[in-house]
């Protein structure tokens, strides 16, 4: 991107109004403007035809579209892709992922992230900056499958509402009649349960909810997750709790599943008890090998025994299935400290 220009891609029609407003445009230039961001996907602003040349001229002296390619395409013997971006303060990855007649995307939100799980390869990066809404929006509107994708999944690099602002900015581009136009039931939002964060999400937004849990034993997700002592996940459960889950919007839990860790009856208990009167779903995730942890992965009979054992308890559980590890872009798996230090791009 041009540094000297601002990016157009991520704002909304208010602001563009305020844009051709100042700039002594029309005023139904900025409904325009949108169609051509969201609607029609432009990459260039000579693209938008129905703006006079003079207009674009004037618009293109102040601003760009904003969009840019990924560096690196990755494909996995399942199909799934990855895809490589680069970005102030180094690189980012998203993760495509076909399934029949569905096609999601996982988005990623920072560089890095600060929350220091000791299981995943993001957190072991360590936090090197934030992603702008143009940034996120980008990952989404830049690649090949752009225009066939059904959902998309705030699960990637990163921690979602230690980047609030942006992320909002970007549903609100994703849902909005004068944006994607997208019904939120396509769009969920991860978290380890950042709570001011995650109430403005409930409060200002109609996407799902998808907390990191991992752990339903306060000390024993400590020694897994540092944001627990912050954010305790009872206290994250009492306020989700203040919200509706009973209609269209959903809250799920993530479990990724340690051997002799968090596979035992007491976190089947400990969980029965955290969720009660939650109307949700647990997801639980194989782990995926990270270098320098001292976990392992449960086998694939134990985690069957657990989401039995949850289920005959009510808690609706099931296994989600597996997908790009051969290519590092399973969950856990995103990294790009290597690429950053030994860049060549």
């Amino acid at each position: 991107m041009d540094k000297q220009r601002k990016p157009l891609l991520a704002l909304s029609l208010d602001e563009l109004k305020q844009i051709v407003q100042e700039m002594s445009m029309p005023s139904f230039t900025a409904k325009q403007i949108a169609d051509w961001l969201y609607k029609k996907r432009v990459t260039s602003i000579d693209g938008m035809t129905n703006l006079s040349l003079a207009n674009r001229t004037k618009l293109a002296e102040a601003y760009e579209v904003g969009c840019y390619k990924p560096i690196q395409t990755t494909v996995s013997k399942d199909g799934t892709k990855k895809y490589l971006f680069e970005v102030v303060g180094g690189f980012v990855e998203s993760v495509m992922i076909p399934d029949g007649d569905r096609c999601t995307l996982c988005v990623s939100t920072q560089v890095g992230c600060k929350m220091g799980c000791k299981f995943c390869a993001t957190g072991k990066q360590g936090f090197h900056g934030q992603l702008t809404a143009t940034d996120i929006l980008n990952q989404i509107q830049s690649i090949p499958e752009s225009k066939e994708l059904t959902n998309i999944v705030f699960m990637g690099m990163g921690e979602p509402f230690d980047n609030t602002d942006n992320v909002l900015r970007v549903l609100n581009v994703l849902t909005a009649e004068t944006g994607y136009a997208w019904s939120p039931k396509r769009v969920t939002v991860s978290t380890v349960g950042l709570i001011p964060g995650m109430l403005r999400f409930l409060s200002e937004s109609q996407c799902h909810l998808a907390v990191s849990l991992h752990n339903p034993i306060a000390e024993e997700r400590l020694e897994m997750m540092p944001a627990q002592k912050a954010f305790p996940i009872a206290r994250v459960l009492e306020e989700i709790k203040r919200f509706d889950f009973t209609g269209q919007r959903r809250v799920s839990f993530e479990y990724t599943m340690f051997e002799g860790v968090n596979d035992q009856q007491r976190h089947v208990d400990a969980l029965v008890r955290l969720l009660s009167g939650l109307e949700c779903r647990v997801n639980l995730i194989r782990f995926h090998t990270v270098p320098d942890t001292p976990f392992k992965g449960a086998s694939m009979q134990r985690m069957e025994w657990f989401r039995d054992q949850l289920n005959k308890k009510g808690v609706t559980t099931t296994i989600r299935k597996s997908r790009g590890e051969d290519i590092l872009a399973a969950c856990g798996l995103l990294s790009t400290q290597k690429i950053s230090d030994n860049s060549k791009f």
